[in-house]
C-alpha cells in the first residue's frame, strides 16, 4: 500500500495524520467533503480512510461511490462518533475495517493492513471506563455547542450531576 486518500473535515486532524503517513514513506492525498472527494479518487488510491461524519453529513453515504471509484482500495472508517450499528453498517457496505478516535497511526495502518513499523513494541492499554466516560461527555457537550443543559437532557441525566461531572478533571488512561 502506497497511496492513501484521507477524507475527514477535520483539517487539523487529516494535517496531523497525513504527515504521520508520509513520514512512514506513504502518499498521501486529502479530500474534506464528498465533492473533493471524488475528483482526488483518480489515480485510485491503495487505501482510504473515511471519517464518519462529514460536516453532519454520513461517510457511510459515500462509501458505495469510493469502491466503485477504486474497486481494490481499502476503506477505514475512523469516527470520534463510534457506534456498533455504524460499525456493521459500513462493513457491509464494504470497508475493512473501522476505528474510533483517538486511533494511533499504528493501529491505523494495521487496521489498512500494514504491518507494524516497530512489531516488537507493546500493545497500547485500552482506556479505562472512566476515560471513555469522560470522552462521551465531552463529546455529547461539544455537540450541544457547551449547553450543559441541552447535554443533560441529550443523556438523560439531572443538569446538576453533569455539572458536578464536568468539574472534575480528566481522569488519565
Amino acid at each position: 500500500m502506497h497511496n492513501i486518500l484521507i477524507i475527514d473535515d477535520d483539517e487539523t486532524f487529516a494535517a496531523v495524520l497525513a504527515r504521520g503517513l508520509t513520514r512512514r514513506g506513504l502518499t498521501v492525498r486529502q479530500a474534506a467533503d464528498p465533492q473533493a472527494t471524488l475528483a482526488a479518487l483518480q489515480p485510485p488510491p491503495d487505501g482510504i480512510i473515511l471519517d464518519l461524519n462529514l460536516a453532519g453529513d454520513s461517510g457511510l453515504r459515500l462509501l458505495p461511490q469510493l469502491l466503485a471509484a477504486a474497486p481494490a482500495a481499502r476503506v477505514l472508517v475512523l469516527t470520534g462518533y463510534a457506534s456498533i450499528a455504524t460499525a456493521v453498517a459500513a462493513v457491509k457496505l464494504g470497508a475493512v475495517n473501522y476505528l474510533a478516535k483517538p486511533a494511533t497511526l499504528d493501529d491505523i495502518l494495521a487496521a489498512l493492513g500494514q504491518p507494524a513499523a516497530n512489531p516488537e513494541a507493546p500493545l497500547a492499554a485500552p482506556m479505562s471506563l472512566k476515560r471513555v466516560s469522560w470522552e462521551h461527555l465531552q463529546r455529547v457537550l461539544a455537540a450541544h455547542d457547551g449547553n450543559v443543559s441541552a447535554t443533560a437532557r441529550a443523556l438523560g441525566m439531572h443538569r446538576r450531576s453533569l455539572q458536578r461531572m464536568l468539574a472534575k478533571r480528566p481522569v488519565k488512561d
